[in-house]
């Protein structure tokens, strides 16, 4: 929806406060080019650059105020007319059709409390005239960012990296934790750090309170493993439909084109086929990226499928050129504001190019889905280990026959199947991210001790794997690239499957009902007979976000990342970089992966 900024500091003069308010603005222009406003009052100043969405009058820019409190936002809350009903009810009256006035109206009538009757996303900065205390939140995900600088009694705030970095506030010291985690784990973003020492993000499902100097950061929404959900399987089928199509619903509800990213798997697919069925006479445009080749990324068949089934759904294809890779990469890394964990996001950024080229505003993207429903190969490794751990041998035995004969594999890849379920059984998922960032790569840090301590939580191992790439491991890196490469575009991306209540459902559920004999997220597929074209349904394959990348790419149109001189990186072992740098240069492909995240760490710091 748009891009947020403010402080309080009390030391600026009044002209002071509106160069920096204003600096800190342009720095994130690109979030919001239909207007920007500014607010100032004793010390206080709130900032938003607005993508308009909903009401797209001039009576829906910010920042906003009502009665005595003022708020600057960015996001949607998708049941925002359900709650302006509710609150008409009880004597609130609108001057605006806005979702950002019913926030306001919420706060007087339910205090901070208000954002847990919200479905969708947000980032806001609310401050009450009567209280004088800034009120701010991020949504249960953070699918919309909001970082933050305090040091004494100075508070400044951001959408992005970018805002904060002109401020005074601000010292440009490497986070070396986070730097860490990035280059072993590919983790670009977790929960509260980031790649310097003195920003902070504000958690997802978190809210912050600033008063005289002081910060008081208090959790309202987290995922709950239990209890389970008490029906047959089939009714379970029949909710998790229902809630779909509700989020669907929601997730459409613009003043402006709503269109969708496509790559022909089974999430994209689900978005754009639930909108092909629920609004049939309107023109939906899709958008996907290929690439053609030796190393050929393809997947408009399977879109011409759903094409097919949905004939109001309009597609359009981008391949992108080796000129147009070393082109993007340059503005791809600069708008990520973090080093880019690997050569996806660089497609997603082609696909929201392509998006705005058409003059999309809105797009549906289907990430969250695998996260809560087991679309990952480890999440068979958890499901195994449950198993073992429980003493059901029989019922493990068959599971991981059916699914090695559904993915075909050889006998030393069945075996490996087994003796990694087997660790997962015996270790918490502590305990495997530790083994990970110590073993699975080469290990270049210089900083022996383990950056980061995940929650311990009951459930199944299943439910503990899939909690942690919600809340900690992987899905928060995925949506700081969602959010960064639709906003590069003024985009607002926008995620059906983290409608909250679809993710609590399905850490309601049962393991079987997420993968069965093989078949993962076996719930959506179910619940989305009649709706997918039955190839998708059916399609067994995971691809994720697939480029040529991290080889191809390094060894052609990015290759200058490779050439360029890597020195010495005081904080990573000399002599280990230059011998995995050397043997990539020598031709081999074994570590590809670091080899990426190595050049381009370089290359991101030698910019920041």
């Amino acid at each position: 929806m748009c891009g947020i900024a403010g402080f309080i500091d009390a030391s600026l003069s009044t002209d002071e406060q509106s160069v920096v308010l204003e600096h800190m603005l342009e720095k994130i222009a690109h979030r919001g080019p239909d207007a920007r406003g500014k607010w100032f009052f004793e010390g206080v100043a709130l900032g938003q650059n607005r993508l308009s969405i909903i009401d797209l009058s001039e009576e829906g820019n910010q920042p906003m105020h009502y009665q005595h409190v003022s708020i600057v936002f960015n996001g949607e809350i998708y049941n925002y007319l359900e709650v302006r009903e509710e609150l008409k009810a009880k004597g609130y009256a609108f001057k605006t059709g806005s979702d950002t006035e019913v926030i306001l109206a919420s706060y007087i009538e339910w205090g901070t409390k208000c954002v847990e009757r919200f479905v969708g996303m947000w980032a806001f900065a609310l401050w009450d005239h009567k209280s004088k205390e800034l009120f701010c939140s991020r949504d249960r995900f953070g699918i919309k960012p909001f970082y933050f600088i305090s040091k004494g009694d100075k508070f400044y705030f951001g959408s992005e990296y970018k805002a904060l970095k002109p401020t005074s506030v601000f010292d440009g010291e490497w986070n070396l934790d986070q730097i860490s985690m990035g280059l072993q784990l590919g983790w670009n973003h977790s929960q509260e750090t980031t790649y310097y020492k003195s920003m902070q993000s504000l958690a997802a499902g978190c809210n912050l309170i600033y008063k005289n100097g002081k910060i008081k950061i208090s959790e309202y929404w987290d995922i709950k493993t239990h209890p389970a959900l008490n029906c047959s399987y089939e009714e379970s089928v029949e909710l998790f439909r229902a809630a779909m199509n509700e989020s669907i619903k929601l997730h459409m509800r613009s003043d402006v084109e709503v269109g969708c990213c496509l790559s022909g798997g089974l999430d994209s697919s689900t978005i754009a086929s639930l909108v092909g069925k629920q609004f049939p006479e309107t023109t939906f445009k899709a958008f996907n990226v290929y690439y053609e080749g030796k190393d050929a990324v393809d997947e408009r068949p399977w879109v011409k499928e759903v094409i097919k089934k949905y004939p109001s759904i309009a597609p359009y294809y981008f391949s992108p050129s080796d000129d147009d890779i070393a082109n993007a990469f340059e503005r791809a890394i600069y708008h990520a504001d973090v080093p880019l964990a690997g050569s996806s996001p660089i497609s997603q950024y082609f696909v929201m190019q392509l998006a705005a080229s058409k003059g999309i505003k809105v797009l549906l993207d289907g990430q969250g889905s695998d996260e809560s429903l087991g679309g990952y190969m480890h999440s068979f490794y958890r499901l195994l280990g449950g198993m073992m751990k429980q003493g059901k041998i029989k019922e493990a035995s068959a599971e991981i026959n059916a699914h090695a004969k559904m993915q075909d594999f050889t006998g030393s890849k069945k075996t490996d199947l087994w003796l990694k379920s087997l660790l997962s059984a015996f270790s918490s998922e502590q305990k495997l991210y530790e083994l990970e960032y110590k073993n699975y790569l080469p290990f270049l840090s210089n900083n022996k001790q383990i950056p980061f301590e995940l929650k311990s939580i009951e459930g199944s191992r299943l439910s503990q794997f899939l909690y942690q790439l919600n809340k900690n491991t992987l899905l928060p890196t995925l949506l700081q690239f969602e959010d960064r490469n639709s906003m590069a575009f003024s985009i607002e991306s926008r995620v059906p499957f983290l409608d909250h209540r679809i993710v609590e459902l399905a850490f309601m559920l049962p393991d079987s009902a997420k993968i069965h004999r093989g078949v993962t997220k076996r719930i959506l597929r179910d619940s989305m007979k009649g709706v997918l074209p039955e190839a998708i349904a059916e399609r067994k394959d995971k691809k994720g976000f697939v480029t040529p990348g991290e080889v191809k790419w390094l060894r052609g149109p990015l290759k200058f990342l490779v050439e360029q001189d890597m020195g010495d990186i005081p904080f990573l072992t000399k002599a280990k970089t230059d011998m995995i740098m050397n043997d990539f240069k020598s031709g081999s492909n074994k570590y590809a992966n670091l080899v990426w995240r190595l050049v381009v760490l370089k290359y991101w710091m030698g910019r920041n």
